[in-house]
């Protein structure tokens, strides 16, 4: 296909995409490729194939006599990377930020017991190098986020297990989220020492103690994220 289709295509796919996520078009309703057509000014052939992606990942569907459709959310697949990005998008959902909360409680201790008994000297420098990026992000919002993601990314690497390294896309969509309102906000803790002392015990093959400094780590993300929305609800800024 070509290039300027595929851009176009994932313009399509993001613009509705976003909608149907964020509930401006909801279960049931239908989409008219016509109108899509003019609203975006994109080709048949482009918004034929944006549907075809949305349907494969379970937000749409055709039926014939009744057109094509946004499918009810029980359908979607919630850990496709694209529909964990536009649930975070604007204002995320109290119940979506729960949710990844507990996905990471459960993912992220066991992958630090792993990366304690197995990481070697290439995982402990990416660990290092990311927490030195995090240190060094000082005010940079956009820097902070990257270095965080970083360090969680090379943990969950760490452990050597392929289907573990996978839920690298529901992590990274928790904390994509959980840090730029943090971190934008400037109600964070100093993330560094958590994240050293995760380091610390991966690296003496602690996997008890990785796994404790893992779920102190997720006790102040969501300390401070409540904090945060405790100030918002006050109406106080700083």
């Amino acid at each position: 296909m070509n290039p300027t289709v595929r851009g176009l295509r994932g313009q399509a796919v993001e613009v509705i995409g976003e909608r149907i996520v964020s509930g401006a078009l909801a279960p049931g309703d239908l989409l008219h490729p016509d109108r899509i057509e003019q609203e975006l000014g994109v080709s048949k052939t482009v918004v034929r194939e944006a549907l075809r992606v949305l349907a494969s990942k379970g937000l749409i569907d055709s039926r014939q006599k009744r057109g094509t459709f946004v499918r009810p959310r029980s359908d979607w697949n919630l850990l496709d990377g694209d529909l964990l990005r536009w649930q975070g998008l604007g204002t995320p959902d109290g119940t979506f930020l729960d949710n990844l909360g507990e996905v990471r409680g459960i993912v992220e201790p066991a992958g630090a017991r792993l990366a304690a008994e197995r990481r070697d000297e290439a995982d402990l420098a990416a660990l290092e190098e990311a927490l030195a990026r995090m240190a060094a992000a000082g005010d940079d919002t956009d820097a902070a986020v990257e270095a965080d993601l970083a360090f969680h990314r090379a943990l969950l690497a760490a452990a050597h297990n392929e289907l573990l390294t996978r839920m690298e896309v529901v992590i990274e969509a928790g904390l994509r989220v959980r840090d730029h309102l943090v971190h934008g906000a400037d109600h964070g803790a100093d993330a560094v020492p958590a994240h050293r002392a995760v380091l610390d015990a991966v690296r003496a093959r602690e996997p008890e103690t990785a796994a404790r400094a893992v779920h102190a780590l997720l006790a102040q993300a969501a300390a401070d994220l409540r904090n945060l929305t405790d100030v918002a609800g006050r109406g106080e800024t700083r």
